[in-house]
């Protein structure tokens, strides 16, 4: 693994938060049950040195709802490990959230990704070594090495391979940030589906 790829957990957005109550949501109770079977399959968790991997939304109002960060540890999560993403700006690179907890390092990468097709309704962004490199070599889809997770430019160019799609569910590598790879669907289901079936390839 390189450290230097690998998401070391740090915010790299200006986060504008205001504490709240834990976000409702019709469909949370399922996007919580398919997170809990990614970490069963170690595709959600911590790493040894306690940085937390992997996360997952679904699109609300003019955001998302998203799992919080340093929330990899948990198997159940429950709506407080949870907050709303109300807001994002790529040129500001600010975004404002608000709930019980704050929103994970990628939310803006899953906001642009709700925004670059409007029929996206899930993302779930998963870390698995042997099958990133697997993916890469096999030439799927992916953003480009030199762009780090977190930023205003993995977020733009996640948008940009979005855009490419006629499909509202696909799955992409994130070339410069080690193990990432990001799912999305119309459905949390179909989104999830994603990752089934290249972990059944």
């Amino acid at each position: 693994m390189n450290d230097l790829l690998r998401d070391d957990g740090v915010i790299k957005y200006q986060a504008i938060h205001q504490n709240g109550s834990p976000p409702t949501h019709v469909l949370l109770n399922q996007l919580d049950q398919v997170r809990t079977q990614l970490f069963d399959l170690g595709l959600v968790g911590i790493y040894p040195d306690g940085i937390g991997y992997g996360n997952v939304s679904i699109r609300h109002e003019s955001g998302c709802i998203i799992s919080g960060t340093a929330t990899g540890g948990a198997r159940i999560l429950g709506a407080s490990g949870y907050c709303y993403v109300r807001s994002f700006n790529v040129k500001q690179n600010t975004v404002r959230t608000e709930g019980p907890i704050n929103a994970s390092s990628e939310s803006m990468t899953h906001c642009a990704i709700y925004k670059a097709n409007s029929l996206v309704q899930c993302v779930l962004h998963i870390h698995h070594g042997n099958l990133w490199q697997r993916l890469l070599q096999e030439g799927y889809d992916s953003t480009s090495a030199d762009i780090a997770y977190g930023t205003p430019q993995m977020a733009l160019a996640m948008a940009s391979l979005v855009n490419t799609k006629l499909a509202p569910a696909s799955l992409f590598v994130m070339a410069g940030h080690d193990e990432g790879i990001v799912a999305y669907g119309p459905t949390i289901a179909l989104a999830f589906d994603q990752i089934k079936a290249i972990l059944a390839n």
